[in-house]
């Protein structure tokens, strides 16, 4: 029911913009914690934006909707998000293959590495990454733009 009105929410959005675009498909992704709506178009700088800023406001306007409905029809809350052209997916995978590979960097040196500033979502992409790695711990240093992960190398 919730996927059915956020698939109907995106497309009466695209419907508005002059953009073509359409809806693809629904996909559940980490065992069914988050739900990812794709979206496909031949222009899909227009819906991501520089650095994806767009698309980032694009998520957050939908969400916002959907939480105005939730109350009214009582809908469940779910972790989605919206994708254009899997930019997002892309964006995850190169989060973590860089991450990746800095505790390598960690594990070799035996020592901490800090990563670029990152934004919350991307920080927290980093954290989870390695909830489960034993060798390895992760915290966010620094303060507004300029706050990042640091990779620490813990000897077991």
């Amino acid at each position: 029911m919730e996927t059915v009105f956020i698939k109907e929410l995106i497309e009466k959005i695209l419907n508005h913009l002059s953009v073509d675009a359409r809806f693809e498909e629904v996909r559940e992704l980490n065992g069914g914690d988050i739900i990812k709506f794709s979206v496909h178009t031949e222009e899909p700088h227009l819906l991501i934006g520089e650095d994806g800023k767009t698309l980032m406001a694009l998520n957050h306007l939908i969400k916002k909707l959907f939480e105005q409905e939730q109350e009214k029809n009582g809908f469940k809350k779910i972790n989605f998000f919206v994708d254009v052209n899997d930019y997002q997916e892309q964006k995850i995978r190169d989060i973590k293959d860089k991450a990746h590979i800095m505790a390598e960097r960690a594990r070799f040196f035996k020592s901490s590495v800090e990563l670029t500033p990152m934004n919350p979502y991307e920080r927290m992409i980093v954290h989870s990454f390695f909830t489960n790695v034993e060798d390895i711990e992760t915290e966010s240093t620094g303060i507004g733009r300029e706050r990042r992960v640091v990779i620490k190398y813990r000897a077991i």
